[in-house]
């Protein structure tokens, strides 16, 4: 009843709050005279209702720290790995995991990195991970290779976008309804068979439009398992797209989006990783007790938009949503070797120590037989709900001879986590693997966790000459329940149904600046408060910091460079028990306490050519420096023991990347390289242990392309050149390797046509 009290306001207020502008669609309305102010560049930006940026312009100009990664940038490396479109951002710290960019865990400022489960993921500018509130763990994350632009927003502005404000917000921006007919091919195939396969077709009237893209990604992989059988992945993912529009000269306009999103994957994907000794001498090597492991997953998204637009001094628009999402991840979870409770080992304690464990690490491995409950495959399947509607209006205007833009956004939420699952055991035999014992449904873990959260903002931004302020200000109001039905009620009668509920409400305020020091040197800075809604566990609070930002912005012609010093002062961190982290997967929260992350960004692009030339080097450098310390002492069955000044796993303290191009009419080729420095995996200080450490690392990638013609592009993407062999995490349970060497080649096609 409390929030269904809550969305009366919010739903009256959906006629008159919310802002959107949608990049295929900025012949919405086209008025004569147009407000400037210093940071808006009319010839380069096209605003657009599902970005927070729109253009590298806008980025730039920011208060706070940002990033945009354009659709040319994209189409560079071709990428479809996430973790590799990211490394160029400043700020943004993420560790492999599966080689291919499909489970990423993307930390910003010092976040914590696993499941990118402490930033805020958007689609199109609505929440994407599969239960933000309930279970934020980024088990879903959107097919990065059919995006059209990612957008990365760090710092004091970022109280527009939550729930997640300490790190910062991703916004991955989808392929928008063309304003002529469009037809786009593009396709590539290379190493271990590994197959991407984009195609779209979408067209614009003047009253409608539509968009139709379909997304093919699949590899036999490049691990082995011991039968010799290579383990991939299989992906599908479609959007449809449909629009309807007013398109008047002046006056008020409507428009009317409808977007559906349907993904899929299969794949041989094992939490088992390599013992010390394998790894060194087979690192892309799969153990048998990982034969049966697979993931199935299966993704639903309806959005519907619904835009108002009077002139260029006010947009409303309404978000309409709901998600789903379906995995069950049938994975080895333990190891027997008795029938008793002291005669089992988790995957992850066999790994750490296979010496002592050596009964059970030869049963993982295939070379002893048990004929018994020997390994217990845990099937992981759970199904998220998550569904809200959202409203945010824009109005501009002249105040005190500057320009002011006074922004307003309401959201209600509601997400859910429905964890069904169970166990079966399998016997080893002659490195087979055969069922034992099938598990009953729902006799390991039988609960659900719901979240209703209302949020709300403002923020306005006033600008005058070489001056730029904002000033906002962020409501969360989280409503957390979770219902254990316990194993004994698998039918949920809820005749022993256990709930756990809790509340969080927080106030997050938030401020920034940017002054021309000079007209190619600006000053920002900022702060604002940091939130993270904590898990139904009772009495658990929030996440909470204060987040200070300061650096200079310096840009001409030719060069564009960026220095950014960052401070995150926790109050109360929390952290998860994820089994990706080596913890017991139950995924509840645990207090840190007070922490502390500082460091620096640095960002520098030249452009030393000049532009009458027939080509040209483009060159970009970018470097982060994160210091994490925790400052008190604590004990969590994730973490284990934890001393003051330990420092927080998975983040690497020293991350550098370059990109080297040269362009011409006819040919492309762009040289990226990383380097990321020693990290450690577990908490701990000074020198790192090196059965704790992620060794330094360098790696570079290339492509060259060969424009044939304007609409086709032959290209050839090579990563990895040197075909490092680089450990990139120990966890969950055992050493993985990153991507070796691979080349692919293929091509890019687009055919438009002219609207008579």
């Amino acid at each position: 009843m409390h929030y269904r009290m809550k969305m009366l306001p919010l739903l009256l207020a959906l006629t008159t709050a919310s802002g959107y502008a949608q990049n295929s669609q900025d012949s919405l309305s086209r008025p004569k005279s147009i407000l400037t102010d210093s940071v808006h560049k009319l010839t380069e930006v096209v605003v657009s209702s599902n970005q927070m940026l729109g253009s590298k312009f806008e980025a730039s100009n920011r208060t706070g720290s940002a990033y945009y990664i354009s659709p040319a940038e994209i189409l560079k490396f071709g990428y479809t790995d996430i973790n590799r479109m990211l490394k160029s951002v400043p700020g943004v710290n993420v560790y492999e995991e599966d080689g291919y960019g499909l489970r990423p865990n993307i930390s910003l400022r010092g976040t914590k990195a696993e499941r990118s489960e402490r930033i805020s993921l958007m689609e199109d500018g609505v929440l994407a991970a599969p239960a933000p509130y309930s279970a934020p763990a980024a088990y879903y994350f959107p097919n990065a290779g059919r995006m059209y632009a990612i957008e990365v927003l760090k710092g004091s502005s970022q109280v527009q976008y939550g729930p997640f404000t300490t790190g910062g917000a991703i916004n991955m921006v989808s392929t928008p309804i063309p304003s002529k007919f469009t037809a786009r091919l593009n396709t590539s195939y290379g190493s271990y068979n590994t197959l991407k396969s984009y195609v779209s077709i979408g067209n614009g009237f003047k009253h409608t439009g539509f968009l139709v893209e379909y997304l093919r990604y699949q590899s036999d992989g490049f691990r082995k398992d011991e039968p010799n059988e290579r383990t991939g992945f299989k992906r599908n993912d479609l959007i449809a797209k449909f629009l309807v529009r007013t398109n008047k000269d002046e006056g008020i306009n409507h428009l009317l989006e409808l977007k559906f999103g349907f993904a899929n994957e299969t794949s041989d994907e094992t939490y088992l990783g390599l013992s010390e000794s394998d790894f060194a001498h087979r690192p892309y090597f799969r153990y048998a007790g990982a034969q049966k492991d697979n993931l199935k997953t299966r993704h639903t998204q309806w959005v519907a938009t619904y835009l108002i637009e009077s002139g260029n001094k006010l947009k409303i628009t309404t978000n309409l949503y709901y998600n789903y999402f379906f995995r069950n991840w049938y994975k080895l979870n333990e190891v027997r070797a008795g029938i008793t409770k002291a005669e089992r080992r988790s995957i992850s304690d066999v790994l750490a120590d296979p010496e002592t464990n050596q009964d059970y690490f030869d049963i993982v491995t295939g070379k002893k037989d048990y004929v018994g409950e020997a390994l217990m495959l845990r099937a992981n399947n759970r199904v998220y709900h998550s569904r809200g509607v959202q409203s945010k209006a824009e109005y501009r205007t002249m105040l005190w001879g500057g320009y002011l833009t006074a922004e307003m956004g309401l959201r209600y939420h509601a997400d859910s986590e429905d964890r069904f699952q169970h166990d079966d055991a399998y016997a080893m035999q002659d490195g087979k693997m055969s069922l034992f014992l099938a598990g009953l449904p729902g006799s390991q873990s039988n609960r659900i966790t719901t979240a209703h959260a209302f949020s709300g903002y403002w923020m306005g931004k006033w600008s005058k000459g070489i001056v730029t302020f904002n000033v906002g200000m962020r409501y969360e109001d989280v409503e957390l329940l979770n219902r254990n039905y316990t194993t004994s009620d698998l039918r949920r009668t809820g005749m022993v149904r256990i709930e756990t509920p809790n509340h969080a409400r927080a106030l997050l305020p938030g401020a920034g600046f940017n002054i021309k020091l000079l007209p190619e040197l600006s000053l920002i800075g900022g702060i604002h408060k940091g939130f993270a809604p904590p898990s139904a566990t009772l009495d658990q609070k929030a996440e909470s910091s204060v987040n200070i930002e300061s650096g200079l912005r310096f840009t001409t012609k030719k060069l564009r460079c960026e220095a950014i010093a960052f401070v995150n002062n926790y109050s109360n961190m929390l952290g998860s028990d994820l089994a990706a982290q080596g913890g017991q997967g139950t995924l509840e929260q645990f207090n840190v306490g007070k922490a502390m992350v500082n460091g620096l960004e640095l960002l520098c692009a030249y452009h030393p050519l000049p532009r009458h030339l027939g080509f040209q080097l483009p060159i970009q450098l970018s470097y982060t420096y994160t210091n994490t310390k925790m400052k008190n002492d604590f004990v969590s069955s994730a973490w284990g023991s934890v001393v003051y000044g330990d420092e927080i796993p998975y983040i690497y303290k020293h991350a550098f990347n370059a990109q080297i191009g040269l362009e011409h009419k006819l040919v492309e080729a762009n040289l990226g390289v990383r380097y990321n420095g020693d990290m450690r995996t577990a908490p701990g200080h000074g020198r790192i242990a090196e059965r704790e450490k992620i060794p330094a690392h360098l790696i570079l990638d290339a492509t060259v392309k060969g424009h044939v013609s304007k609409k086709l592009t032959l290209t050839l993407n090579a990563i990895n050149l040197t075909n490092k062999k680089y450990l990139v995490s120990r966890h969950p349970s055992g050493l993985r390797a990153g991507h070796p060497f691979g080349i692919y080649g293929g091509l890019h096609q687009i055919k438009t046509l002219v609207q008579r």
